[in-house]
């Protein structure tokens, strides 16, 4: 990773996203402060040079790329550029909006970090309060902030998508939109470069364009880390459950990791009924394939909803002597009163922890839940932005089960 071109690299934060972006940033300024550490202090054994030497050195490639004459005094300690692009959203009261951004970004490499599931109230230039904005509100500010990066010359533009919209219709059995791949076409016209998202709901969407690039970043590794606090990967009673047969291969993958049985729901559906809530499902029969009785039961899907089919999942599992029940969620939306259902499951005894990220944005109403814990995917972002930047391969990142490995064998070690 070359430390004198990260001034071509933008970052823009869409209405909603401020948090996780300016946490994105801040690993983004650790990662490059700690690369620049690493390679001076091997420069200087390499070349017989002093860091300050080296440093100068450093000063004088940056000041001969920079876009305008430098200031007179030099740096006298590395500092990252600031990457930040500020952009000023507004709301109109037709419901037109408009972004614009507020510095040059010609010839620069753009990264736009966009919550485009964000329930909770924004704040936008024409509005005194804050307004929830729905993902069809969120994604027309999106294309609004591409087409004005794109107008004002920026080189390139990369999405940062934590939740990829539409991703559940992907797929027809009826007359139905294909949303999922309109999405992504639609980017892909404006000039989109790639798509950066996580734990996608199906890979089947990335088949539907031509150009555009989707980068599918998985949390496996943070929600490893946090369930090694929670229980012994060692624990011989440590089964791995699917809850339902569209996230076997997300759990096997885990059950192989860990060295684990793996156990599957199967559930029977009424597909004449919606599911409304998690009271409300069009669940009829779920079916247990292998054993959880006196177990400690760790699940994984992709997304919590309403919570319905994951609730009936774990009732199901305690009902049939699981001692313990962990759930690792990817994206925890946790839409309409799925806290207060699963408050009152946790209360009952139903399950023990849900893992979550944060690329969902969620205030502390859900954040100071016991059962809740919120784990930190900013770094995984921050690092594939930096890669993608600087044309470096992402394969390390994106298949980190030699992460997971070390993981597992560090947890062996301790506890031999």
């Amino acid at each position: 990773m070359s430390i004198i071109k990260p001034n071509k690299l933008g970052v823009i934060s869409g209405p909603g996203s401020e948090r996780f972006s300016h946490r994105v940033l801040r690993q983004l300024r650790k990662l490059y402060t700690k690369r620049y550490r690493k390679l001076s202090s091997a420069l200087s054994k390499r070349h017989g040079m002093t860091e300050d030497d080296i440093l100068h050195f450093v000063m004088l490639i940056e000041d001969l790329n920079s876009r305008k004459i430098p200031p007179m005094k030099p740096a006298q300690t590395y500092h990252v550029p600031n990457f930040e692009i500020p952009v000023r959203y507004t709301r109109f009261a037709n419901g037109e909006v408009k972004a614009e951004i507020q510095q040059s970004v010609r010839g620069l490499r753009v990264f736009i970090i966009h919550d485009v599931a964000n329930e909770y109230p924004v704040t936008v230039a024409g509005e005194e309060e804050g307004r929830v904005l729905s993902i069809n509100d969120h994604l027309i500010i999106l294309f609004a902030t591409v087409n004005a990066v794109m107008v004002a010359g920026a080189e390139s533009v990369q999405l940062v998508l934590p939740t990829y919209p539409y991703s559940r219709q992907h797929k027809k059995s009826s007359r139905e939109a294909l949303m999922a791949s309109w999405f992504g076409r639609i980017c892909e016209f404006m000039g989109v470069e790639r798509i950066i998202t996580l734990d996608i709901h199906s890979r089947e969407i990335e088949n539907s364009f031509n150009t555009l690039k989707l980068e599918n970043l998985h949390a496996s590794y943070q929600m490893l880390i946090q369930l090694k606090r929670l229980v012994s990967f060692q624990d011989p009673n440590l089964v791995v459950v699917s809850p339902d047969t569209g996230a076997i291969l997300r759990n096997k993958f885990y059950a192989e990791a860990l060295h684990k049985p793996l156990a599957l729901l199967y559930k029977e559906r009424d597909y004449s009924k919606v599911s409304r809530d998690a009271k409300n499902s069009n669940i009829k029969v779920i079916k247990l394939l292998g054993d959880v009785k006196g177990k400690t039961v760790f699940m994984s899907d992709d997304m919590i909803g309403t919570g319905g089919t994951l609730l009936n999942a774990m009732k199901e599992i305690h009902s049939l002597g699981a001692e313990k029940i962990i759930c690792a969620i990817s994206l925890p939306f946790f839409n309409k009163d799925s806290i207060e259902q699963f408050d009152e499951a946790y209360r009952a005894g139903i399950f023990y922890r849900i893992i979550g990220t944060n690329a969902v944005y969620h205030n502390e109403r859900l954040l100071r839940k016991e059962w809740f814990i919120n784990t930190d995917v900013t770094d995984l972002f921050a690092r594939i932005i930096a890669r993608l930047h600087h044309g470096r391969a992402l394969s390390p990142l994106l298949d980190n089960r030699k992460f997971i490995q070390k993981l597992i064998h560090d947890d062996s070690s301790s506890d031999s």
